[in-house]
């Protein structure tokens, strides 16, 4: 083990918080679960320089879920980066999260990486895609900083799962995106959300993770539609000067056992 990372990530996802306090999504209160796991996080005693948020942050956006997610995220007193999910509504992210230290930055440097937040998100649509713009900022940023090692956070997955029915919602151009990347040697590390489940694969050299939901897991390689009692999670990332990098993904200590086991989606 290296000695000291440079930078800490806390990557939580798919919060699916509802329009009201004590709601609940297959039987379970998603707000309640969401906070659990930032007080887990946070009761580790390790330092943490960001929390990044990818994707789906609520169920049926609205004002007062993202004004609810705003207050717990500002409660830690660390920054936090949020990026859009297909439940989520941009606009009012944007105009919530525009504070000191929650946001919705596409972009921040760090001494040796530089983060770089992409909307895969199709409006109306459960599915991924990385628009041209998306892919074009991408490309500028890692042309801008050659010298800086890059970790990309997208919410839908650019890899498939063998999950059938989560694989037709993967990034539709995820041959271009990956293209793309790969043609730049300091990109060390995708992460996305969506999948519900923890992950942890390689292409071309590229780490690319996923995390599990901070509610409700879907089942690993399943045909249809699959929910399981599984805990919820958060992953850990430490980036070190050399591009090298440590993760350990963390659950609750019970499993859901309130969970209903819909067949049919949520």
């Amino acid at each position: 083990m290296q000695s000291k990372p440079c930078l800490t990530i806390v990557q939580i996802s798919d919060l699916h918080i509802l329009p009201h306090p004590k709601q609940t999504l297959l039987g379970i209160e998603t707000e309640h679960y969401f906070n659990a796991i930032l007080d887990q996080a946070f009761a580790m005693g390790q330092h943490f320089d960001l929390v990044l948020v990818t994707g789906d942050l609520t169920q049926d956006p609205c004002l007062s879920s993202y004004q609810r997610i705003l207050k717990a995220l500002t409660a830690r007193n660390i920054p936090a980066i949020c990026l859009p999910g297909n439940h989520d509504d941009l606009t009012l992210m944007q105009s919530t999260f525009n504070t000191e230290l929650v946001s919705c930055k596409k972009q921040v440097t760090f001494d040796s990486w530089q983060l770089i937040c992409l909307n895969s998100q199709i409006i109306n649509s459960p599915n991924g895609n990385l628009a041209a713009q998306e892919l074009e900022m991408l490309e500028s940023y890692l042309m801008k900083y050659p010298d800086l090692n890059a970790i990309i956070a997208v919410h839908h997955h650019c890899v498939k799962t063998e999950s059938v029915w989560l694989d037709t919602m993967m990034i539709k151009n995820s041959d271009t995106f990956l293209s793309l990347v790969t043609r730049f040697p300091q990109v060390k590390v995708i992460i996305n959300g969506h999948v519900h489940q923890e992950q942890d694969n390689n292409f071309s050299n590229i780490r690319i993770l996923s995390t599990p939901s901070t509610c409700f897991q879907f089942k690993p390689f399943c045909k249809n539609f699959t929910v399981e009692p599984a805990a919820p999670g958060f992953r850990v990332i430490q980036l070190f000067t050399d591009g090298q990098l440590e993760t350990s993904v963390y659950r609750l200590p019970a499993l859901l056992s309130e969970i209903e086991l819909s067949d049919t989606g949520y």
